[in-house]
C-alpha cells in the first residue's frame, strides 16, 4: 500500500542488515492446512477489514486504523502517492511500535509469527521486517488475506466429499438443533451451520441484539469446522436450506447433504409450541418485537392474518399464534422442501421425541446414533 517493502517476496531470503532472521515467505495453499505450525496468526489490515472475516484463530494488529486508512486514501486521491505514503509510513511505524510493545514484550525468542494484509504485502510486510529485525522467525503469506480466501474456497468441496452426513429432519419446534447438542454431548461429531451463522433459521432466528457473520467469515468459520472432521465417523447436521438468515450454505455442502441419509425427528403439536414458547422466550418477553417480526410475513399471509396475530399477541394468546404460524406457515412450507429436495427423506425412518423436556431429547440422540 505505501510501497514500503517492495519486492519483500523474492528478495525475503537474502541477508538484510535489518533483521538477523529471513523473513519466510509461504503460499496460501501452503500454509492452508499448516497454520497450527505458528504461534500467532497476526492479521496487519484495519480493524474494518478484519471484522468482515480472517483467517481462523487471527489477531488484529492493524497497520492503519479505520480512520487512518480513510485519511491516508483520501490524501492519495486528492493530493498524490508521495504525500500519501509519507503519512501513511508515519502511522504504520507508530502502529508497529504499539504493537511490539504491547505483544510482543513476553514472547520468547523462538516465538513463530506468521503474518498476512489484503494481498500486497507491504501493510504485513512493514510489520514482519521490524520482528525479523528482532531475531524472531516470520511467516508471511504470499497473495495475503485474498490468496488465503481464494485456496480456503477451492478446498471447501474437498473437505465436504470426505465426510459422511447424517441429516437430522423435522419440522419446526421438535428439537432439532437440542437434538444435535445431546449427539455432541454424547461424543458424535456435529456440524452445527446455525451456530457457525449465528442464526435459527427462521423469521424468528436472529436473537435481539446480536449479528450474523459476514458471508465470508461464516464460510471461514464453515471450512475451518469441516477441516476439524474426522473422515472415518458420520458427521450429523440439520437439515437447513441453502439460508441460514443472511448467510448461504455452499452449494458442495447442500448438494451432499441432500444425496445423505435421512432421520425424521416427530413431536406432538403442543409440546412443539411449549418448546419453541422456551426456547424463544425472549420474544414472550418482549412481545412489540415478535409482532415486527411477524411483518415480514405480510406479502405471504397476507394482513388480515397477520393483523389477526398481532392482535392475538396483544390479547395475551401468544402460543395460540405460535401453533398457527406452525401450522399455517412453517409445515407446510417445510414438508413440501424437503419432499422436494432430500432424495432420501420419504423413507426415513421416524424418529418420535416424548416430550419438550431434555431428557427426551437425549433419549432421540441415542435413538438416532444408534447402529443400523
Amino acid at each position: 500500500m505505501f510501497g514500503l517493502t517492495s519486492n519483500l517476496c523474492s528478495n525475503a531470503l537474502t541477508p538484510n542488515p535489518l533483521h538477523r532472521m529471513p523473513i519466510q515467505p509461504i503460499s496460501a495453499a501452503d500454509v492452508l492446512h499448516r497454520l497450527s505450525d505458528y504461534d500467532a496468526i497476526i492479521d496487519a489490515r484495519s480493524p474494518g477489514e478484519f471484522a468482515l472475516d480472517h483467517l481462523p484463530g487471527a489477531q488484529n494488529w492493524p497497520s492503519l486504523t479505520n480512520e487512518q486508512r480513510v485519511e491516508v486514501g483520501t490524501l492519495y486521491k486528492q493530493v498524490g502517492s508521495f504525500d500519501a505514503k509519507k503519512l501513511g509510513a508515519a502511522y504504520v511505524a507508530q502502529n508497529a511500535a504499539q504493537h511490539i510493545l504491547t505483544h510482543v514484550q513476553d514472547k520468547p525468542k523462538g516465538w513463530r509469527p506468521l503474518l498476512y494484509c489484503w494481498r500486497g504485502g507491504n501493510r504485513s510486510g512493514a510489520q514482519a521486517t521490524i520482528l525479523a529485525a528482532i531475531g524472531l522467525r516470520v511467516g508471511l503469506i504470499e497473495g495475503g488475506y485474498k490468496a488465503f480466501r481464494a485456496a480456503m474456497v477451492a478446498d471447501l468441496p474437498l473437505q465436504v466429499s470426505r465426510l459422511s452426513f447424517r441429516v437430522v429432519a423435522g419440522p419446526t419446534g421438535v428439537g432439532k438443533t437440542h437434538i444435535l447438542h445431546a449427539l455432541a454431548a454424547q461424543g458424535h461429531q456435529v456440524l452445527d451451520l446455525e451456530a457457525l451463522a449465528n442464526h435459527r433459521s427462521s423469521v424468528l432466528g436472529l436473537a435481539p441484539g446480536e449479528q450474523q457473520p459476514s458471508q465470508k467469515h461464516f464460510e471461514m468459520k464453515l471450512w475451518q469446522a469441516l477441516c476439524a472432521l474426522d473422515a472415518k465417523r458420520p458427521v450429523y447436521v440439520e437439515s437447513e436450506s441453502k439460508r441460514v438468515g443472511n448467510v448461504t450454505v455452499p452449494e458442495s455442502l447442500i448438494v451432499a447433504m441432500r444425496a445423505s441419509p435421512v432421520w425424521r425427528i416427530d413431536m406432538a403439536l403442543d409440546a412443539r409450541v411449549r418448546l419453541l414458547m422456551r426456547d424463544y422466550a425472549h420474544f414472550v418477553d418482549e412481545q412489540d418485537l415478535f409482532t415486527s417480526r411477524l411483518d415480514s410475513l405480510v406479502a405471504l399471509l397476507g394482513h388480515q392474518v397477520i393483523d389477526a396475530w398481532k392482535a392475538a399477541v396483544a390479547a395475551g394468546h401468544i402460543d395460540e399464534v405460535v401453533q398457527e404460524l406452525l401450522e399455517r406457515h412453517y409445515d407446510p412450507r417445510y414438508f413440501e422442501s424437503m419432499a422436494r429436495n432430500f432424495a432420501h427423506y420419504a423413507q426415513a425412518p421416524v424418529i418420535t421425541v416424548a416430550d419438550e423436556s431434555l431428557a427426551a431429547m437425549q433419549q432421540a440422540a441415542v435413538t438416532l446414533s444408534a447402529p443400523t
